[in-house]
């Protein structure tokens, strides 16, 4: 068994200080195919990368109760309607506000966005449609034709951290969602600071991130998802570098 699969107890967090401990904020699933990719691609990122990783499962309802503080990285997985809305949204605000890396991949795209919109931009009713459909102020909303199954073309702003990760302008990415952010309130969260640095043939967002933070990554694709599952995404690699860098840099300050 991997470090990916093993749920942390309080003392596991404190072990390892020169490995990059990494939280997987998600309900895990075997019916989610992104859930049972994962652990392979940890595996790759130890042996080929050379990267020091401790990976822990961390339910959404744990994360409600008990956070995320602590990790090098977080990385909100797909896998929605999480049993718990808060935890994700929780998750979030931590590592965007204590400058922890974080990856959000489809359902963390979403619950990313969710908690910039409610807690910097003040739309304190902002709702995910999947979890809260009859609200007045949908945020995050069904897509008028779903990708789920879909593979698509992002292109991708010169300069952006996507662009650096990917080397290009755009790329090909895999997707399984169905929802997306409403684009009405576009200019509200970029007003905050929110950038939205990939979108789709039709200029649709698919990649957001925010330039102040360590590394903070946002995409509604799905990297797990590229190639066999034995090559890591440019993006997850980036995602745990920067953890790593994160947690060298707390072993240094000791």
């Amino acid at each position: 068994m991997t470090t990916a699969a093993r749920t942390p107890h309080a003392h596991d967090r404190q072990m390892s200080r020169g490995t990059a401990r990494i939280a997987l904020v998600g309900d895990r699933s075997p019916n989610v195919r992104s859930h049972t990719r994962i652990p392979g691609l940890l595996d790759a990122l130890r042996e080929r990368e050379q990267l020091g990783l401790e990976a822990y499962w961390i339910p959404t309802e744990e994360a409600a109760a008990e956070g995320v503080e602590g990790f090098d990285g977080v990385w909100v997985l797909p896998g929605s309607p999480y049993r718990s809305e808060a935890g994700a949204v929780r998750a979030v605000r931590t590592a965007r506000e204590q400058g922890i890396p974080f990856l959000g991949t489809c359902g963390g795209f979403q619950h990313a966005v969710l908690e910039f919109a409610r807690t910097v931009c003040g739309l304190t009713d902002a709702a995910h449609a999947e979890n809260d459909p009859g609200a007045e102020r949908q945020l995050i909303a069904p897509l008028a034709c779903s990708l789920v199954g879909h593979e698509g073309t992002v292109h991708l702003r010169p300069g952006s951290l996507a662009q650096q990760l990917l080397g290009a302008e755009r790329s090909l990415e895999r997707y399984h969602c169905a929802y997306a952010l409403v684009e009405d309130y576009l200019d509200t969260l970029t007003a905050h600071g929110l950038r939205f640095s990939g979108t789709d043939d039709e200029g649709a967002v698919r990649v957001a991130e925010l330039p102040d933070h360590p590394f903070f990554l946002a995409t509604l694709f799905q990297p797990e998802l590229a190639g066999d599952g034995t090559r890591p995404h440019p993006v997850i690699r980036g995602f745990a570098a920067a953890a790593v860098r994160r947690a060298a840099a707390a072993k240094s300050a000791v």
